[in-house]
């Protein structure tokens, strides 16, 4: 079993009027589909779906639905919330169980940072994505993509075939070698590059022409 488990009821009542009706109640409604049943209209009580949503598994990990002492396994496939107040207002789930590949997103870690040539030299990491879409077994879901830095200079790039990704996860875009951050210099750091050069330049023009007079 998961680490969360929600309370479902089923609900007979659908649509916009019916939604709202829920949530007047101190509930949000939901609609569980897939695992070739048909799709069903539940509702969750609300301080437990905030709950699930704070532990921070909500959206990348297996979640247990219970109705009535009858289990399913879950996947969260979307959650709608109040523009104002923040609150949810509907979530979507997927049935499926620990073998069932689905795709993902998973958030990117970066490690050793501050071993970064790159870094040591006032460079800054940008990153170009922060979560990389993966295709995952529903029950071994990576909590993160953790991702080694202590290489990178000014300048370099990393792309997904440097990522050693967990076994059995393999990114959903195949048709190239994408990156995922890239190590570049700042303003003050170019400037004192392209300063250094400028000197260097001046003295060996200095060279050439001592050389050349005598």
């Amino acid at each position: 079993m998961s680490d969360i488990v929600l309370s479902v009821e089923v609900r007979e009542r659908t649509g916009k009027g019916g939604s709202r009706e829920v949530r007047r109640n101190g509930l949000v409604p939901g609609v569980l589909y897939g695992g070739d049943r048909d799709p069903v209209a539940i509702t969750l009580k609300n301080n437990e779906l905030v709950k699930a949503i704070n532990s921070g598994k909500f959206l990348s990990q297996m979640i247990t639905i219970d109705h009535k002492g009858e289990t399913q396994t879950v996947l969260t496939r979307d959650v709608q919330f109040d523009p104002v107040r923040d609150f949810p207002l509907h979530v979507d789930f997927q049935r499926v169980n620990e073998d069932s590949v689905i795709s993902v997103e998973v958030p990117v870690h970066f490690l050793n940072d501050e071993k970064a040539p790159g870094i040591k030299r006032g460079g800054v990491l940008n990153v170009v994505r922060h979560a990389i879409e993966v295709y995952s077994p529903a029950g071994s879901i990576p909590e993160a993509i953790e991702i080694d830095i202590s290489h990178m200079n000014i300048g370099d790039s990393l792309h997904i075939s440097e990522v050693t990704l967990p076994e059995g996860v393999t990114p959903t875009i195949t048709d190239r070698d994408f990156t995922i951050a890239t190590m570049q210099g700042s303003r003050a750091v170019i400037e004192d590059e392209a300063s250094d050069e400028d000197e260097t330049g001046e003295e060996a023009e200095v060279e050439d022409e001592n050389e050349s007079e005598d």
